[in-house]
């Protein structure tokens, strides 16, 4: 055992013997529900009406400071950190006692009013408290920051109490699904919600999860996109559909990826591509300018300015300005493979000339898209659900904003010919035949749905994470989910 696991468990004695004597004096230590009038924050922006007055108050105690006959203690809701002042002469010898009893992390609800001290600072001066929880394990001794990243998305609800940067991150991702839902809502949009568990794991080429339904006796695969069924709804007349939820890929993890994510898909009906771009960037700046106060935001040194309207750029036209290649007059796969071969880019030798450019898209134009960029037009072979391009049928209706060199965003003007996208999955179909487990599967049904007739449809997606990423100018996706994957710990660790 280390020296720091032995301090812990040390302090951890030493708060089970307080425990033991506040039980002996008729304490409750997990006690009952607690009336508050205020949160800190209230007190402190409301000085000049509260002063004077009685309030009731409940938090935890995250620092104490005794002097005589007195003490300070600083009191965290989830609004802010207020200061209390506790005398032995007011609240009496006993209640006092208990009062020095009490750790930090300790939680307690008080009563008392609200002044200011000699040097400014808003505080209260305590009439009474109670004990509302005893906190038995102690907080880290470097409240204000816990250094150990990987601890600090394993125990989320550490992280919470003693960074307020980290609550900050949390509390405008929730505001950010808030305003995306009042943006969709006032434009007609109707929220539904979608199988997670699907016979079939379409709408993406992605890897499923895999489990298995008991009672029916089938395997079922968790959601890699709600995109089917929702097109699904917009040949049944609903025109207008969105779902916030959570998608399932089992992949690797990295900065920018996590194997359960949060997607918003939208999708309407009389529209195309060039309408998801306006609302694409319509709504982001919405989001930012209602969650933020302002379309002007930094991400890790970057300046970035989403104010409509932004760059529109062919996937060829981007190609072609950052690495001089033209695949305009590129008409073989051979050509394009050579391509490829000079910008150090390795290919396959069943990679088609429309590949190679995505490729070389991914690997030598997306760093370059630091400011909100849509790349139109990709193609056909890595785009099965997207309606062919009139004049140039290699390539797609299809588009992908980049903000900070990385997707924020993907949308279609929506394949809805039957006959077209029954031949698309028959394709893909000959992929993961050749060994491609991330082609898109034969979905019979939805080619059914199409049958019926599906209106030409604009369809949208957004990466919650990534976004919120953004907002907050996080690094690693993982800061923005409370709780995001990890693998199980081997041993027993203490925070320290």
């Amino acid at each position: 055992m280390s020296t720091r696991e032995s301090d812990v468990n040390e302090l951890m004695l030493q708060r089970r013997k307080k425990l033991d004597r506040l039980i002996k004096k008729g304490i409750n230590p997990f006690g009952e529900r607690y009336q508050r009038t205020h949160y800190t924050e209230d007190i402190i922006k409301n000085y000049e009406e509260l002063e004077g007055k009685k309030v009731n108050l409940a938090g935890r105690i995250m620092a104490k400071r005794r002097h005589g006959k007195a003490s300070f203690a600083d009191i965290q809701d989830r609004t802010g950190r207020i200061q209390i002042y506790v005398k032995q002469n007011t609240i009496g010898e006993e209640h006092y006692e208990i009062f020095e009893m009490l750790d930090i992390g300790d939680i307690i609800g008080v009563k008392g009013t609200v002044f200011k001290t000699k040097k400014g600072e808003v505080t209260v001066r305590v009439d009474e408290f109670k004990l509302l929880t005893k906190s038995l394990r102690p907080l880290p001794e470097k409240w204000h920051g816990l250094r150990d990243v990987e601890l600090r998305y394993r125990q989320r609800y550490v992280d919470l109490i003693v960074n307020p940067d980290v609550r900050r991150t949390f509390e405008i991702r929730s505001k950010t699904i808030t305003a995306m839902r009042e943006y969709l809502d006032n434009k007609g949009f109707i929220e539904v919600e979608t199988p997670i568990l699907t016979p079939l794991a379409g709408g993406a080429a992605a890897r499923p999860f895999i489990t298995h339904h008991n009672a029916l006796g089938i395997d079922l695969y968790l959601r890699i996109a709600t995109e089917l069924y929702l097109k699904r709804l917009i040949v049944g007349g609903l025109e207008k559909v969105y779902e916030i939820g959570k998608d399932f890929r089992n992949e690797g993890i990295s900065i920018k990826h996590n194997p359960e994510f949060t997607m918003m898909e939208l999708y309407q009906a009389y529209a195309d591509y060039h309408d998801m771009m306006d609302l694409t960037e319509d709504l982001i700046a919405y989001i930012a300018q209602k969650v933020l106060g302002t379309m002007k935001i930094t991400y890790q040194g970057h300046k970035i300015d989403l104010t409509p309207p932004w760059e529109r750029i062919t996937m060829v036209e981007a190609v072609r300005k950052y690495t001089g290649i033209n695949f305009d007059k590129i008409t073989t796969n051979e050509e394009a493979k050579r391509a490829a071969e000079e910008l150090g880019i390795e290919v396959e030798d069943e990679d088609t000339k429309g590949k190679i450019l995505n490729l070389i898209f991914e690997e030598k134009v997306e760093q370059e898209l630091i400011q909100p960029t849509f790349i139109m037009d990709y193609p056909i072979e890595i785009s099965p659900l997207a309606k062919k391009k009139e004049d140039n049928p290699e390539f797609t209706y299809r588009f992908e904003a980049f903000i900070t060199c990385r997707e924020m965003a993907n949308a279609f003007s929506e394949l809805n010919d039957p006959i077209d996208q029954r031949e698309r999955f028959l394709q893909q179909l000959r992929e993961r035949e050749k060994g491609d487990d991330e082609a898109h599967v034969f979905d019979i049904d939805y080619v059914w749905a199409l049958e019926y007739g599906m209106p030409p449809t604009g369809g949208l997606g957004i990466g919650i994470d990534r976004l919120v990423m953004l907002l907050t100018d996080s690094y690693s996706i993982r800061d923005v989910i409370l709780f995001p994957t990890m693998r199980p710990e081997t041993s027993h660790v203490q925070l320290v």
